[in-house]
């Protein structure tokens, strides 16, 4: 019987709306980066402050904390695409009307900050929307690829955007990039416009989930996803001290390294180029190391760089130690990326990315404020010199939470449980809804049974129960009663849609219990509402 061929990295590209989407995705990141790069040298030509000069990526990362989990809800709700054309023309404006005031010589650090933080919101709307198409751009069995593909993307625009930036400031002046920038959205607006995007179906006809109910469910699915809340732990800290390089780099580089805006793109261009030789690398480090490993190792050489960029004062040092960063950096976000992804069902996918993305984008905001502090209270050395030491000694710490727990997880649905059955047509927005099963078991198993029944608590709350408990009768030993809450009647019905084949096993170990054999006594009860009283 013949082996399977493994897909090749480059198997995305036989499918014509992957790689036309790819190349927009390229060239705005690209814009992207440019913007980076000119507005943390403009930061510099405006301000000498550290605190100032750090405070433009944490312009630039504080909306994905802010937005990101809203932008979630609206792309798991709405057609996505549409959000994603939205989204991108917001920015184009943005950014024609800062590049404008750049030109025109107007610009402030005011200015600066609040246009930076614009574009964020744009990109916190974006992202999730973005991470959810992939799996509708490519089948299954390419995904993995896919994803690492956006990641080259995404460096390859790091390794030429900040250089080409450098070159243009030099020439033309600090307009240029952020003029570039804005006419790079129009190719991802025409590749948006072209691409003939379907919605997927839904199993049954329910009204669309609204806004704040959807953030709730996200938040609670990733908050009861041990897989996911592992991932979020390694993200936290790793971007709060990994910060401290992006946040002091333009300042460090203007003026312990002595550079200019072209030296400067360099610097961001050698970390890019890093990355991209860190993504075709990453197989061949998965066949060594498991993703915790990985994440240690990443973590390890971006915590070596920090400390080195927090003495050295020679460019070709630095521009070999950026090389490393950006390699380190990419095998720990193209492994925590992955992690994220395979802890997450398609229901609620754009969400718990954008739970993902808003702890990696909150962390990265807090970190670069932080460390641009702590340098401009003490000095950048002291700042570098701190972040290295944290990031080791919490590598140590994070260690215990497993990655990718989620590979070998089928979180397809199961429609394990049967259709409820009601005497009546109920309103999808009728609610809370009550949901009580009854047990009976031996009482020499209570301990294990219970200890079960735990395991399936966190099932229940992550697919659709925001409250939930177990009672035992005073009266007859051996019987017990779970119950749940949930939001209204079509949130019931989701929750028999989206429980998946992961937690079947959950479920059954649960019935092994039961004396009789029999299934346990499942009942559905609705909230019962006063009359409205009609006023005479």
């Amino acid at each position: 019987m013949t082996q399977k061929s493994k897909p090749s990295a480059l198997s995305p590209f036989k499918h014509r709306t992957f790689t036309i989407m790819w190349l927009a995705a390229l060239v705005s990141n690209i814009g992207t980066w440019m913007h980076s790069v000119g507005a943390s040298w403009l930061m510099t030509d405006l301000s000498p402050s550290p605190l100032l000069i750090a405070l433009v990526q944490s312009a630039a990362m504080l909306p994905m904390f802010l937005f990101a989990l809203p932008a979630g809800a609206l792309a798991d709700i709405f057609n996505r695409r549409t959000l994603l054309l939205l989204t991108n023309s917001f920015m184009l404006v943005a950014a024609i009307l800062f590049a404008l005031l750049v030109w025109r010589g107007e610009a402030t650090a005011l200015w600066l900050l609040l246009f930076t933080f614009c574009l964020g919101a744009g990109t916190a709307f974006m992202a999730p929307a973005w991470q959810a198409v992939i799996p509708r751009m490519v089948p299954r069995e390419d995904l993995p690829q896919a994803i690492a593909l956006g990641g080259i993307s995404m460096n390859l625009s790091r390794a030429v955007g900040p250089a080409v930036a450098g070159i243009l400031i030099s020439l033309y002046g600090l307009a240029s990039p952020f003029i570039l920038n804005a006419l790079s959205f129009i190719f991802i607006i025409l590749a948006l416009a072209w691409w003939k995007y379907q919605s997927p179906t839904p199993s049954r006809t329910l009204p669309p989930e609204r806004v704040l109910p959807a953030m709730r469910a996200g938040t609670r699915y990733a908050w009861h996803s041990q897989p996911m809340k592992n991932t979020l732990w390694h993200v936290l800290g790793f971007m709060f001290f990994a910060n401290a390089f992006w946040g002091l780099l333009p300042l460090i580089s203007r003026s312990q390294l002595e550079g200019d805006a072209t030296f400067f793109g360099f610097l961001m261009g050698a970390i890019g180029t890093g990355g991209i030789l860190g993504a075709f690398l990453l197989p061949t480090f998965k066949e060594y190391l498991n993703a915790n490993r990985l994440v240690a190792t990443g973590g390890a050489g971006a915590a070596l760089v920090i400390g080195l960029f927090a003495f050295t004062r020679s460019p070709i040092v630095a521009l070999g130690a950026s090389f490393l960063f950006g390699l380190s950096w990419i095998l720990v976000l193209s492994t925590l990326n992955v992690s994220a992804q395979l802890a997450l069902p398609d229901w609620v996918r754009a969400r718990g990315l954008a739970v993902y993305l808003m702890t990696f984008s909150g962390s990265m905001s807090l970190g670069a404020a932080f460390w641009g502090w702590l340098a401009d209270a003490a000095s950048i050395q002291t700042a570098m010199l701190g972040a290295a030491i944290g990031a080791l000694l919490f590598i140590a710490f994070a260690y215990r939470f497993e990655l990718q727990q989620g590979e070998h997880l089928d979180l397809s649905p199961s429609h394990y449980w049967p259709e409820p059955v009601t005497h009546h047509d109920i309103q999808h927005d009728a609610g809370p809804v009550l949901v009580q099963v009854s047990y009976r078991i031996e009482e020499t198993d209570r301990a294990a049974f219970l200890e079960a029944l735990y395991a399936l608590r966190a099932s229940r709350k992550r697919n659709g129960a925001y409250r939930w408990g177990i009672y035992e009768d005073t009266r007859q030993p051996g019987v017990y009663v779970e119950y749940y809450l949930e939001e209204t009647w079509a949130e019931h019905l989701r929750h028999h849609d989206r429980l998946p084949h992961a937690d079947t096993p959950l479920q059954e170990t649960v019935l092994t219990f039961l004396t009789d054999g029999r299934p346990p006594r499942v009942q559905s009860f609705l909230a019962a509402h006063r009359p409205d009283r009609r006023r005479s």
